[in-house]
This record gives structure tokens, C-alpha cells and sequence, in this order.
């Protein structure tokens, strides 16, 4: 039994730190960022190094190293994401009341040099490591980016569980996500992927497999199982933030990182600024309405009714 348990227990504990290593750098201050991108450029030299190394052995040794390298070279390209430093053109909201063929267009822009990233990581390890005896690493890595693929679409076409674990910075892709109890394409999600897992189990329990075929498919069969798992988050009402619990920053009770709550108007003044804000209140109120409209929206009104000036 050993010989089938190691590898989910192995798979189970790096999917598990690894995704809560880039939740905890990627909601740190933004300060951080450059160091935590320098060593994750270095981290992800080693990994490339060493899935090129074990690709030509299938020693037991060789099938676990590959298997890390492939899912640390997921992470760093992930927290890339995260980080902000590595999205796409488009930075803002989508558009209230945008029709689903341009939300898709627009939300595809918010990622799209990452998109592009990963691509050539997939071609690059497909490319280092063929022919070679050991493609544990690169199935590795495309489980990796077919499930986060099938998550994000799920995501566009919408789920009920939308988690906070965006940082700030990316606070704006949530206007992408819109709330529904299902979507049509999440039983596909899921189902495809079970049978996937099932096969490669079945294959993995066969007579004649050899030690590298269990290791390797029970190793690439448990990520794939776990990112099933991480699908059903997305409509299930499972406490799946408890899992990272250590790596996500404490939330006061109007949801905002950082645990202060936001004070509430004349909380915390001095006797002095009771007036002040009183005397700005009024200002305010009798200086002309001034200030830019939001893209889209009228600057004005003639006596009909018709907008004066429509912006862009």
C-alpha cells in the first residue's frame, strides 16, 4: 500500500504549500515584490535544471524530482501572475452591462502576456524533454495548465463561490466573475478529468506496470484528483480558505486586508475637527459640480433632456 500512498501523500503535501507559498508572497506589500521575483527566478532556473536532469532516468529518485520541478515551475509562473508583474495590457474593471462575447475579450486581455508566458513554458518543456524516458515533469505541468484553464473559464461563465484570495492589486478582475449557481460547462469540467483520473489509476494498479509507471501515474493522478477538488470549491459550500488559513492576511470585518476596521465619520477627531469637517461639508456643498464624469456618462443636459457631450 506504501507504494501507492507515498505518492498521493507526496502530491497532497506539495499542492498544499505550494499554493499556499504564492497566496502568502502574493498578498504581501508590493514593496516585496522584486525580491520575491529575483528568487523566484532563481528558484525556477534550478527547477528547469533539474527536470531537464531527471527526464532521461526513471529511477524513483528522477520521478519525484521531475514532479517538483514541474509544479515549481507552474508556481513561479503563477505567482508572475499574482504579483501583478507579469497580466496583461488591460489593468481596470470590466464595463457594467458589457454583452459575455466582449467580457470574454476584455477578461482574456487582463491576462494575456501571461497567457503567452505559459504557452511557451509548455512548448519549452515539451521541447527539453522529448523523446527522453521520464515526462513526469512536463505532464505535470500541463495538468497544471489545463485545470487552471477549465478554472477560469468556469469563473468567466460563473460559480457561487467567489473566494478573496486576489490581492488588491488584482482586485478588479472580480468584476469578470459573475455569481451564478451553475454554469453548463462545469459538468464537463469535472467529469472528463474523473475519467482521466480513473484510467490512469486502473493503468497504475495493473499487473504489469513497473515501479516508475505507479509512481509517476499516482503522482500525476493525484494532482489532477486535487485539482477536481479545487473545482468543486467553486460551488460546494466548503471552508476551503481554512487549508490556507496561515497564508492569507487577516481581513477586518468590512472584508479590507490589514484588520482596522475603517473608522466611521467623526470617530477619532480631535475637539478641532468637529468644525473643520463641518465648515468642509459646507464648501462642498455650495462649489459647483465640477468633477469628471465616469467614461461613458453625460457631462450634461440641455433643457430637453439630450445629453450636451457624451465622453468615450
Amino acid at each position: 500500500m506504501l507504494e501507492y500512498g507515498y505518492p498521493v501523500l507526496f502530491a497532497l503535501g506539495l499542492w498544499w504549500f505550494s499554493t499556499g507559498l504564492v497566496l502568502y508572497l502574493d498578498n504581501l506589500p508590493g514593496r516585496t515584490f522584486g525580491w520575491t521575483m529575483l528568487g523566484g527566478a532563481a528558484v525556477l532556473a534550478f527547477a528547469v535544471f533539474a527536470l531537464v536532469v531527471s527526464s532521461t532516468s526513471t529511477s524513483l529518485s528522477a520521478t519525484y524530482i521531475a514532479f517538483t520541478s514541474g509544479v515549481i515551475v507552474w508556481g513561479v509562473l503563477e505567482m508572475s501572475y499574482f504579483t501583478g508583474l507579469l497580466t496583461g495590457p488591460r489593468k481596470a474593471p470590466c464595463p457594467p452591462g458589457c454583452p459575455a462575447w466582449k467580457r470574454f475579450g476584455l477578461a482574456i486581455l487582463t491576462s494575456l502576456y501571461h497567457e503567452f508566458a505559459v504557452l511557451s513554458a509548455v512548448a519549452f518543456l515539451v521541447v527539453i524533454s522529448w523523446g527522453e524516458p521520464n515526462q513526469v515533469g512536463t505532464w505535470t505541468f500541463v495538468v497544471l495548465w489545463l485545470m487552471r484553464w477549465s478554472a477560469k473559464l468556469n469563473l468567466f461563465l460563473g460559480v457561487p463561490n467567489l473566494n478573496d484570495w486576489l490581492p488588491e492589486h488584482l482586485a478588479y478582475l472580480k468584476s469578470y466573475m459573475p455569481k451564478r449557481s451553475m454554469n453548463l460547462l462545469f459538468p464537463i469540467s469535472v467529469t472528463v478529468p474523473t475519467l482521466v483520473v480513473v484510467l490512469m489509476v486502473s493503468r497504475a494498479l495493473s499487473p504489469g506496470a513497473s515501479e516508475f509507471e505507479v509512481v509517476s501515474l499516482i503522482l500525476v493522478a493525484s494532482l489532477l484528483a486535487l485539482g477536481i477538488l479545487e473545482h468543486w470549491f467553486l460551488v460546494l459550500p466548503l471552508p476551503d480558505e481554512a487549508l490556507w488559513a496561515w497564508a492569507l492576511p487577516s481581513r477586518d470585518a468590512d472584508g479590507k486586508p490589514g484588520g482596522e476596521p475603517s473608522r466611521q465619520p467623526g470617530q477619532g477627531e480631535t475637539r478641532s475637527d468637529g468644525p473643520k469637517r463641518a465648515m468642509a461639508a459646507t464648501r462642498k456643498v455650495l462649489r459647483p459640480q465640477t468633477t469628471s464624469p465616469s467614461p461613458g456618462r453625460c457631462v450634461g443636459k440641455a433643457r430637453s433632456g439630450a445629453p450636451i457631450a457624451e465622453l468615450p
